[in-house]
């Protein structure tokens, strides 16, 4: 193989067989998550009542790999595994550009995104420990897409409270999930105590994701033989992740590639970390810079403050130490509803604060249209959030021109953008709102 070869594809047998644990690299212990009442670590055995058995483990695990179930690989495998690494000719050339840029496709799943690599895995050990329902929340659906069709595959009933500002923006997401067996409302919701309170308070709430994880737990409480599942921030969900990042190392590995700068859009964090932590995790790459886009709308990272605080709005989990804007922050409406998270995940966040990432927070005008032109020169058309990441790549390619120097850029196109026509189309129309971070939390 030759560094000009446009897609650099692993045999199947190649899909990673364990996951890579980043918590035994970082520089200090993760602080633990604390009960709000006692201000105290929260036991492991109370996590048990939310998530399967084999999940909390993972949570904890010092191990620096875990092995991927069997089971689980095999869907994997099936669901398009070991997923190309591409090189961006056409952008490169686009931008005339002397950079070698180069993005992994996890747009080709079933399911369009990199979620299915955790949905399939938490599926499978609920199912082991005979649970029957998973109940979740979603922001632009790719999450709430992966569960429908992993619960699909294992045999459970899934429900998943989704965003309503993004239930509205992406109706065939919806579509997508009941077309897998899935039952989706938008949230807030009239399901749940804490959903009839948001809507009566403020009729039109947008929903966010804080408050889609409150009902989702409440569901998951309320509901017997049921687990809840989460598609980012903890340690577990990330851990699954990590598939991501071992095949992009061999792929680079097999054109003679050491890459300057790892790139993903980062909400709660699950691709970038996906990504990123594997070659953060191996001692080759001290020189390799790690780059977390997020939105000027929700910049957890680079307005926030690192701190613990709620995971979700009304309060029902443990506090977590992380960049945070606040449990009770809303977004404004921006069509990457997956990134309008008001916190990251503690791990990112540890990261962030040892400086080992750095964060840039773009606005979804910029970055749409840095999907336009990445759709134009590789015929692909990104999620936004994903185009979050192709801004990154197309500012630094473009620095790196301007002073004469080459590059090895690679980022996650973590999803494709085929149910986010309605943000193109205001894009192109001039409907477009721009996106002026709005930092005073509604207060409830």
């Amino acid at each position: 193989m030759n560094k000009e070869q446009a897609r650099i594809q692993l045999d199947i047998e190649d899909t990673p067989k364990e996951y890579v644990n980043l918590l035994p690299h970082l520089k200090n212990p993760l602080p633990p998550p604390i009960n709000p009442a006692t201000e105290e670590p929260v036991s492991p055995d109370a996590l048990l009542a939310l998530f399967p058995g084999e999940c909390v483990k993972q949570e904890i695990s010092t191990e620096n790999t875990i092995p991927v179930p069997e089971e689980v690989r095999e869907i994997l495998m099936r669901s398009g595994r070991p997923t190309p690494l591409q090189r961006a000719i056409g952008l490169e050339r686009a931008l005339k550009t002397p950079c070698r840029i180069y993005y992994k496709r996890e747009d080709v799943s079933p399911t369009g995104s990199h979620k299915l690599n955790t949905a399939a895995a938490q599926a499978y050990y609920a199912q082991k420990e005979g649970i029957e329902r998973m109940a979740t929340e979603t922001g632009a659906g790719q999450w709430g897409s992966a569960v429908s069709l992993a619960c699909a595959y294992f045999g459970l009933e899934a429900m998943v409270y989704m965003v309503r500002i993004s239930y509205q923006q992406k109706q065939y997401r919806g579509t997508l999930m009941r077309t897998y067996g899935a039952k989706v409302v938008p949230s807030p919701s009239d399901l749940t105590e804490f959903g009839r309170k948001i809507n009566e308070e403020h009729p039109d709430h947008p929903g966010t994701l804080g408050i889609a994880i409150s009902e989702a737990l409440e569901d998951t409480i309320n509901h017997e033989n049921t687990k809840y599942t989460l598609g980012s921030v903890l340690n577990f969900v990330l851990l699954h992740q990590s598939v991501i990042g071992q095949e992009t190392i061999a792929q680079l590995d097999s054109v003679d590639e050491t890459p300057d700068y790892v790139i993903g859009c980062v909400g709660g964090g699950s691709n970038f970390a996906g990504l990123a932590y594997p070659f953060i995790a191996s001692k080759r790459y001290p020189d390799t810079k790690f780059i977390a886009a997020e939105p000027t709308a929700c910049p957890s990272l680079t307005k926030g403050t690192y701190r613990y605080d709620f995971g979700d709005t009304a309060g029902l989990t443990p506090k977590l130490k992380m960049y945070t804007l606040g449990a009770d922050f809303t977004p404004p409406k921006i069509h990457a509803g997956g990134l309008r998270y008001h916190g990251v995940a503690p791990s990112v966040s540890a990261l962030v604060l040892e400086g080992r990432i750095t964060p840039y927070a773009y606005n979804q005008i910029d970055v749409l249209n840095a999907g336009v032109l990445f759709a134009k020169s590789e015929g692909i058309v990104p999620a936004p959030e994903s185009a979050h990441a192709i801004k990154a790549a197309i500012d630094i390619a473009l620095e790196a021109k301007e002073k004469n120097q080459s590059s090895t850029i690679v980022f996650n196109l973590s999803g494709h953008g085929h149910f986010d026509m309605a943000a193109y189309g205001a894009l192109m129309d001039g409907t477009l709102n721009g996106d002026t971070p709005e930092l005073t939390p509604l207060v409830m």
